[in-house]
């Protein structure tokens, strides 16, 4: 494929990774307004329109009181209150829907002209498969909420943002792929160092997945020191993993190292790319890494501190999709040649 040939491929990939970018916002928004199970139904064909008239508003409203959400921690919400969380989930599921539609269509326009090189294919149907199965997910994490506890469960959340992260991560490393920027060839230590800093800050934003799940993030609002301790009772009483990871202050305490680790993985990273023998093209993406580093860790304490306000704690997974992107643009410069 040539470069001008590739040019709209790769503008169209670049949307959908924005589209799935914003998603993960919306997403975070979505959970830390509790508005999640506001929806009670999944109606991925017929679900796109909302409530047009006054009944079907009551209608909705009726449908979230029977749920344990409501009964449990909302029963003091009127239909004004319901509609507020109502349309947080209502956008979170039709921006779903449009980037479906933004990735699949063209999909099947670039195939049918045979815009597309043959190595490509089969990465862009397993991104659409992933799409698809991050729908089903996103039920599958809602339907947890809708039994008997009022809130999801925190290990289907992870999931749900886990694969969205997937996706995301797989659009920048095909788009990367396609670019034909001027590279050397880095050492082969250094590149393996730039992918297992991407694996580990994805594990990293699943820890963060946990601590939204529970809530983990209220619990102790003090940095570096959990309370007036390093390692806080809870953690040394948690005993087996499935109570550790079901403990609020345990959860907190292992998404900060993890944090604490990546960015001193980062920086170690950013001292050793000194001694390489990078193109600008490839020095680039490092250099921002660096500082969009040092920018997360201070809104990670920045939203502990200040008890976690809606438009910070977003800020903070936006700023980790945008350090992982990085590691992604970092990995891609540094392949083979």
């Amino acid at each position: 494929m040539s470069e001008a040939s590739s040019r709209p491929v790769v503008a169209w990939l670049f949307l959908t990774a924005a589209m799935v970018f914003a998603m993960a916002i919306i997403g975070a928004i979505t959970r830390l307004t509790e508005s999640g199970l506001s929806m009670v139904e999944w109606r991925p064909l017929i679900g796109a329109l909302p409530p047009l008239s006054e009944a079907d508003w009551q209608k909705l409203f009726a449908e979230y009181q029977s749920t344990p959400e409501f009964q449990k921690l909302n029963s003091w919400m009127g239909l004004d209150d319901f509609k507020t969380i109502f349309w947080w989930e209502y956008i979170h599921r039709l921006w779903g829907r449009l980037i479906g539609l933004v990735f699949a269509l063209p999909l099947a326009w670039f195939w049918w002209k045979g815009r597309l090189a043959p190595w490509l294919k089969p990465w862009l149907l397993l991104a659409l498969v992933l799409g698809g199965l991050q729908g089903v997910v996103g039920w599958w994490m809602v339907a947890s909420g809708l039994v008997d506890a009022p809130h999801v469960s925190h290990y289907r959340l992870a999931t749900h943002l886990g694969l969205a992260v997937l996706v995301y991560g797989l659009l920048l490393a095909l788009i990367e792929r396609l670019d034909p920027a001027p590279r050397l060839q880095a050492s082969l230590g250094f590149r393996r160092m730039s992918a297992v800093l991407a694996a580990f800050a994805f594990v990293v934003i699943l820890s963060g997945a946990l601590v939204a799940g529970l809530d983990a993030g209220l619990v102790y609002d003090t940095f570096p020191l959990m309370g007036d301790q390093w390692i806080p009772d809870e953690v040394r009483l948690a005993g087996d993993a499935g109570t550790f990871f079901a403990t609020p202050a345990a959860v907190q305490f292992l998404h900060r190292w993890l944090a604490k680790l990546l960015a001193l993985g980062i920086l170690v990273f950013w001292v050793r790319a000194r001694r390489e023998s990078l193109s600008p093209a490839q020095r680039i993406p490092v250099e921002l890494l660096a500082a969009m580093a040092a920018v997360q860790v201070s809104l990670g304490i920045l939203t502990l501190l200040i008890h976690v306000p809606v438009g910070l704690a977003a800020a903070h997974q936006a700023g980790a999709l945008v350090l992982f992107g990085l590691l992604i643009w970092c990995s891609g410069r540094l392949r083979r040649i």
